[in-house]
């Protein structure tokens, strides 16, 4: 990309009429979701993601939201942004688009792209080049929501390679460092040791969960100490009982005048 007209004049003299700079403010320019499966999807990626990470601060993540790479792309408009895409080592801050020259011409490290039925062919075929050959992305995934197609890429010696999958079909990351495979009918992100990555809400459930059970142990471990007490009472009134009753024997023996041993 141009950024700067060729100075037919001395440096000093140039001025900023001469000067040719792409836009920095570009808001993003996508379709609308093809579904609530996909909208709930990106959501579920992103929501996880960034709650998974949430002490970093050198990462941007983002959904439906256009890559802008080239001057020809902004007028051709021949390209839209990825369905989910991670950023790494880059600044977090909110943005309108992605501008690969504002971010000194950084592209995606992983993109995930959700089929349907319009944009099936062009996703595996089109972009998946263009994420190739263009962006160098390292990693590049694609996930159907309808079918539950799910296939992952990586970037050897310049040509993506199919992820080969685990035992339970899911694919690693090696940027992301976390495995991407389909729980419930949807895309999810798994630790190295297969533990599902949850999602604020789910991890509220879970606490609130683990709190319910926690409180209902304290009631059953308390309900068991009182009937330890009670049985420890019970005993002890069978006891003074039954030395009462001893006493009142040895007492009416005593009236008799039978000299008798009780055991105590």
């Amino acid at each position: 990309m141009s950024l700067a007209k060729t100075p037919k004049i001395a440096t000093n003299e140039l001025s900023m009429e001469d000067v040719r700079l792409p836009p920095c403010d570009l808001w993003s320019d996508e379709p609308p979701l093809e579904s609530d499966l996909h909208r709930d999807q990106i959501e579920l990626l992103l929501a996880c993601l960034k709650w998974w990470w949430q002490d970093r601060t050198d990462f941007y993540a983002s959904g439906n939201l256009t890559i802008y790479f080239s001057e020809e792309h902004i007028t051709t408009r021949d390209f839209r942004g990825p369905d989910f895409f991670v950023a790494l080592d880059s600044d977090p801050h909110p943005r309108r688009s992605w501008m690969v020259w504002v971010e000194q011409g950084k592209y995606p490290n992983v993109i995930v792209e959700l089929l349907s039925d319009s944009t099936a062919k062009v996703d595996r075929g089109f972009k998946k080049k263009l994420y190739q050959d263009t962006f160098r992305t390292p990693e590049y995934f694609w996930f159907y929501p309808e079918t539950l197609e799910f296939k992952g890429f990586h970037l050897m010696s310049g040509q993506y390679r199919a992820i080969k999958p685990n035992a339970q079909g899911w694919l690693w990351s090696q940027q992301l460092e976390l495995f991407l495979g389909i729980h419930e009918s949807q895309l999810r992100f798994f630790t190295a040791d297969g533990h599902l990555v949850s999602s604020p809400k789910e991890t509220v459930r879970q606490e609130q969960r683990q709190r319910e059970l926690a409180q209902q142990q304290a009631e059953q471990e308390r309900q068991q100490r009182e009937l330890a007490q009670q049985q420890a009472e019970q005993e002890r009134q069978q006891r003074e009982l039954a030395q009462q009753q001893v006493e009142a024997l040895k007492a009416r023996l005593r009236e008799l005048g039978v000299d008798s041993e009780l055991p105590e």
